[in-house]
């Protein structure tokens, strides 16, 4: 099977939607072999407060470009705020421009991502969030 390409997304809740997100990041972790959702390479802990660009509480899912159709539907399901964005060698055009939101964007902290040609994301893909 040829590698496909690595993909973040950003799960976003407020402290009244924290239950909500809780609930999301068990049922990734909990996925059994035969579910598509088992394949999802780290699923993070749930980060309250500011943690990196991200200005309001969120947990972070890896997985492979591939997951798309199956991992996008459960995290528009969810109602909560999300940003999908690929990996790739721009962290900040991985952010912006190339990444895509459900529901109502969040302000990102633009100044703390990596210069254009390095991305600390790639070290940390599968392994672990912040």
């Amino acid at each position: 099977m040829t590698k496909s390409a690595p993909f973040h997304a950003h799960v976003y809740y407020s402290p009244d939607e924290r239950a909500m997100a809780a609930r999301l990041r068990d049922r990734f972790r909990a996925a059994k072999p035969g579910d598509r959702l088992s394949e999802i390479k780290f699923v993070g802990e749930l980060r309250d407060g500011r943690v990196g660009p991200h200005t309001v509480s969120q947990f972070e899912i890896h997985f492979d470009a591939q997951l798309l159709p199956v991992v996008e539907p459960e995290l528009a399901q969810s109602g909560l705020r999300v940003l999908i964005h690929p990996l790739t060698l721009d962290d900040l055009a991985d952010h912006t421009r190339l990444g895509r939101w459900i529901g109502e964007p969040v302000e990102l902290d633009l100044s703390v991502l990596d210069p254009p040609g390095v991305n600390q994301g790639f070290a940390r893909y599968g392994k672990t969030d912040f």
